[in-house]
Formats: structure tokens, C-alpha cells, sequence
């Protein structure tokens, strides 16, 4: 029997109240810095209903093209979701927004046309489980969209990730700045049809998260 998001126990609640505020404010300045941009690029073409996994504070609803007949917009921490409520009401598409995880998504088999995932999957508890869900969610041929800072391809930079894990993740609401999500993406069930590296540093502080992907996959 397939398991469901309904069969399986409730999670706890999510809160990072320091970090979230201060993401609410900071988030404009890489926005400006050419993020807006790149969201625009992982969301064109999208079309049907759409799942987004951990939406933050809602700054990708703006890029969302008109095909898209509605969004449901999934995000654990209180602080976050109000704040994406605001985006919401100014967005040019139907966006719902909704308590929950990218490892446990709050939506039924199937159910999808799109998924959409930026800054999310390396704060996730469980990679897997999280690229395990947006599988289920989506319909077969359902694309997933990814917009994400990854682990380095240079060894050198990606033993510096490495160092700076703890202290990063510890100061970020859980992000890690070392995971080799592309190679997670194309194990969990996933083919992956575009995919560009870039590095984005908007600040000397970003170093650790500069190295980037973007793109598209469909559930193989």
C-alpha cells in the first residue's frame, strides 16, 4: 500500500523565531543582488497546480507565470508563513498557503503538475524523505523545479563548506551549506532535464553558500 502523508505521525512544530526575523529583512538584499532573477528562470513555463515546499516569507508568488492555476504554498515556521500571506495577497496567480514540511508535505499521491523547491532542501532533517515527498505529490512526468546552494564541485572549496557546517547551520536555522543535493535529486526517483552551476555571493559572508544550482527535473 502506498503511505500517505495521513498515515503517517504527526511531526513537531518548526520554529527558528531569531532566524526567521532576521531572514524577513535580510532577504531583500540578495533579491536585489540578481535572486529575483534567478527565481524568475525556475519557475517559467510552469503550468497547472503547483506544490512549493518550505516557502519562506513568499518571495517567489511574484514569479509565478499565469498558467499556473494555483500554488500551494507549504511552510512549518509561524513567523515565515505570515509574512507569505502578505506576498500572497499581491500575487499574480491563486496562492494557498499551509503549515507543514518538505519531509512530511500536508497533499495526496499524485496530486500535482509542478513542485517547487529554492533555499529549502539544505535545511531539511532528512534529504531523502524531503525529495521522497515531492515525488509522491507529483503526478507522473510532474516536473520538479530546484533552485538551490549546493555543495562545491572543487575540492578545495567544498572542504571549506565542510568546516563551516556547524557553525552555519547552527546560526541558519538549520541550513548546511555541504550537500551534494543534485546528486540527491537524481537518486530519489528523479531525472534531471536542465541543471546550470553558478556561483551567487551577494556578501563576503555568503562564501559558504555561493556554489548554486538551478533547473528542472521530472519524476522518472
Amino acid at each position: 500500500m502506498t503511505e500517505t502523508a495521513t498515515s503517517r505521525p504527526a511531526r513537531r512544530p518548526a520554529r527558528h523565531p531569531v532566524f526567521a526575523r532576521l531572514y524577513g529583512r535580510i532577504a531583500a538584499a540578495g533579491e536585489e543582488s540578481g535572486r529575483a532573477g534567478h527565481r524568475a528562470e525556475m519557475l517559467a513555463g510552469l503550468a497547472g497546480n503547483v506544490i512549493e515546499a518550505g516557502a519562506g516569507n513568499g518571495l517567489n508568488f511574484a514569479h509565478y507565470p499565469s498558467a499556473v492555476t494555483e500554488v500551494l504554498a507549504v511552510e512549518p515556521e509561524p513567523h515565515l508563513r505570515r509574512l507569505a500571506a502578505h506576498a500572497a495577497a499581491s500575487a499574480p496567480v491563486p496562492v494557498r498557503i499551509i503549515d507543514g514540511t518538505a519531509g512530511l508535505l500536508p497533499a495526496g499521491d499524485a496530486q500535482f503538475d509542478g513542485a517547487v523547491c529554492s533555499g529549502v532542501l539544505c535545511s531539511v532533517p532528512d534529504l531523502q524523505q524531503a525529495l521522497t515527498e515531492l515525488r509522491r505529490v507529483l503526478r507522473p512526468a510532474g516536473q520538479l523545479r530546484f533552485y538551490e546552494h549546493v555543495r562545491s564541485a572543487d575540492p578545495r572549496r567544498a572542504r571549506m563548506q565542510d568546516r563551516a557546517d556547524g557553525i552555519w547551520a547552527a546560526l541558519n536555522g538549520g541550513c548546511h551549506p555541504n550537500r551534494d543535493t543534485e546528486a540527491a535529486i537524481t537518486t530519489q526517483g528523479f531525472k534531471i532535464e536542465a541543471c546550470r552551476r553558478f556561483d551567487f555571493q551577494p556578501c563576503l559572508l555568503a562564501a559558504p553558500v555561493a556554489p548554486h544550482i538551478l533547473g528542472r527535473a521530472t519524476r522518472a
